[in-house]
């Protein structure tokens, strides 16, 4: 019998029985075993670990449905290590989950404005900050809630939303336009979907079965409508934001003016829009750094009277 690997000639085993005492015949038994177990071992690496990761993404290949269907990625995207890569989707799928987190918010609470006028002037900003932005080939959704609280959100893929008690609460365009413009950069930053990853492992609903397409969805949405971004998220966009402003030709200035207006103004309550993660403070004294560190030349959207004349409508 010849042992697998070894390169010696054949010799019969009764030769071996015969010439080797019986400690030599079991020390060349077990010196043998061992090198033929490395060997296996070797095999196992080089051939069936390849075959396991193919038939996983066979699998994983063969559950996505028809590609014509508008969200046949979701089953693939929230199956085991998908979900893990959520923040590393393409822009197409982006889009597609954020309109499906929009057709979940406008089915709960939110109620959209019906106003034309405000509608549209609040789109026509955001479509001058667009080809500033980050990401300036996602199809932009902008809409304004029918809401008097003072704030604004986004979510991914493009849609952001502004309430109109934000749009009372701005002296200019150039403020509205700081507002859009930061919720602009949460998304060119794909935070809320680092924190979808980030929440959908820590609850545990990130496993090989996969989760629920709902279930996704319904995590963004709580996300973007109650929980605060953090402290790096807001710097972060805060940054983005300033950054889009300036190249639209708006004044940079208005960020910081109407932070520091509604600071003052909040009496104890701070606005939605200003998170405390960081505070107000905080944000308001970086960005000035970043204004005196590059400076533009931007300094449209101050007209106030103008301003009011576009929004008298819901005054």
């Amino acid at each position: 019998m010849q042992l697998i690997g070894s390169t010696s000639r054949h010799i019969p085993l009764s030769s071996i029985k015969t010439h080797l005492s019986p400690e030599g015949y079991r020390g060349n038994f077990w010196m043998n075993w061992q090198y033929n177990s490395r060997n296996f071992f070797s095999i196992r690496r080089r051939f069936i670990y390849p075959l396991i990761s193919v038939a996983v993404a066979l699998s994983l290949f063969l559950g996505t449905g028809k590609p014509s269907q508008a969200l046949d990625f979701l089953p693939l995207l929230i199956r085991g290590v998908q979900v893990f890569q959520l923040s590393n989707i393409s822009s197409q799928q982006e889009f597609q989950l954020g309109q499906q987190m929009n057709q979940q918010i406008l089915g709960g609470e939110i109620r959209l404005s019906r106003n034309s006028e405000i509608n549209r002037y609040v789109q026509n900003i955001g479509q001058r900050l667009v080809p500033f932005t980050d990401r300036p080939n996602l199809k932009y959704t902008f809409q304004v809630v029918d809401e008097d609280s003072i704030n604004a959100f986004a979510t991914t893929g493009g849609f952001v939303y502004v309430h109109t008690g934000l749009i009372k609460a701005a002296d200019n365009e150039a403020e509205l336009a700081s507002v859009i413009a930061h919720e602009i950069g949460h998304i060119g930053g794909k935070h809320l979907l680092s924190q979808m990853r980030q929440q959908a492992i820590a609850s545990g609903i990130a496993t090989a079965a996969g989760v629920d397409r709902n279930q996704i969805v319904g995590l963004g949405v709580n996300l973007a409508l109650n929980l605060p971004r953090s402290r790096q998220d807001e710097f972060d966009a805060d940054r983005r934001g300033l950054r889009t402003l300036g190249r639209a030709g708006y004044a940079q200035s208005a960020m910081v003016s109407f932070m520091q207006k509604l600071q003052r103004n909040s009496r104890g309550s701070t606005p939605a829009f200003l998170s405390t993660h960081p505070g107000a403070g905080d944000r308001v004294r970086t960005l000035e750094k970043l204004i005196r560190a590059q400076p533009t030349n931007g300094n449209a959207g101050l007209d106030t009277a103008t301003y009011r004349a576009n929004t008298r409508s819901l005054r």
